[in-house]
């Protein structure tokens, strides 16, 4: 199997999950169902749970129902973006090669949809069936804390937001995107072996793992939004510069950018010793995550 196969058959079971887990569009408020499902079913890639079943994949052959628990980091990523295009935020017209939701049904009911999909995944964690409750504890935390204010993802928001048109120095940086999107993507794979039943050894592993190509993922992004056009990122390029934003580009240049990402890759491939064959998935998606050029 390729890792185009891999993700591809990890993608069809999310969204198999997200499908049932959110209410119908004809259910009632349906204008609300309408604008949740627009922004979650636009075709994203599905990175966050698909790192999630790919940890659970490292540890045990076979964490029956782990996609249930995995779908619940689209909910969140899909949530935060719906609001971070709002116009009080980086007031952005496109997302995933489409019309931002806030453009389709209006600010109030984008609002509204990012604020359901954030309720609805804890609601989806503390029904989970599969696990016991102690586990469904931990996941609950562990989502909440990625989220949240001190080291998450609201957190590094309102630091990205406070650092536009400040001088980009390496600490405001790190402090903004190990929290804006590495928080999420370290929640992501500890949160796929929390679920399997890993052990502190492992969960140590994969959650040094999480940290590098959480690191990654954004070095990446930001070279990308730099470099490629609006059509190729299916969001509006080059809003960083316009808004001043603190960027990898902008303390480090392109190519230094790119070391780090390189450097990052390594580091998480390093992690990932204990598991041996069994985290060759993951290794390929640091990889993907990586040389990936959208």
């Amino acid at each position: 199997m390729t890792l185009a196969e891999y993700i591809a058959a990890r993608q069809r079971r999310v969204d198999r999950a997200l499908d049932l887990c959110v209410p119908a569009e004809t259910e009632n408020p349906s204008i609300i169902h309408r604008a949740m499902r627009y922004s979650l079913f636009a075709g994203g890639k599905r990175v966050r749970p698909v790192l999630a079943i790919a940890a659970a994949d490292a540890v045990c052959d076979q964490a029956e129902g782990v996609e249930e628990a995995a779908c619940v980091l689209e909910l969140i990523h899909t949530y935060s973006l719906i609001h971070d295009d709002l116009p009080a935020l980086d007031n952005d017209d496109l997302r995933r090669g489409r019309p931002t939701c806030h453009k389709v049904f209006g600010e109030a009911i984008a609002i509204l949809a990012g604020d359901a999909l954030l309720t609805r995944a804890f609601e989806v964690l503390s029904k989970l069936e599969r696990v016991d409750a102690d586990r469904r504890i931990q996941l609950v935390r562990e989502l909440a804390t990625a989220s949240g204010t001190v080291g998450g993802m609201i957190g590094g928001q309102v630091n990205d937001l406070e650092g536009e048109g400040k001088h980009p120095t390496a600490e405001l940086l790190e402090s903004i995107h190990r929290a804006k999107t590495g928080a999420l993507l370290r929640a992501s794979v500890r949160i796929g072996a929390i679920y399997a039943g890993a052990s502190d050894r492992q969960l140590q592993a994969l959650t040094r793992y999480g940290e590098h190509i959480g690191l990654a993922f954004q070095i990446v992004d930001d070279v990308l939004d730099v470099e490629q056009p609006s059509a190729a990122l299916g969001k509006t390029a080059g809003k960083d510069a316009q808004q001043h934003k603190i960027t990898f580009p902008a303390v480090y240049g392109i190519e230094r950018s790119r070391e780090m990402a390189e450097q990052e890759r390594r580091n998480a491939h390093a992690a990932l010793k204990p598991f041996g064959e069994r985290g060759e998935w993951l290794r390929q998606l640091a990889d993907f995550i990586v040389r990936r050029s959208a």
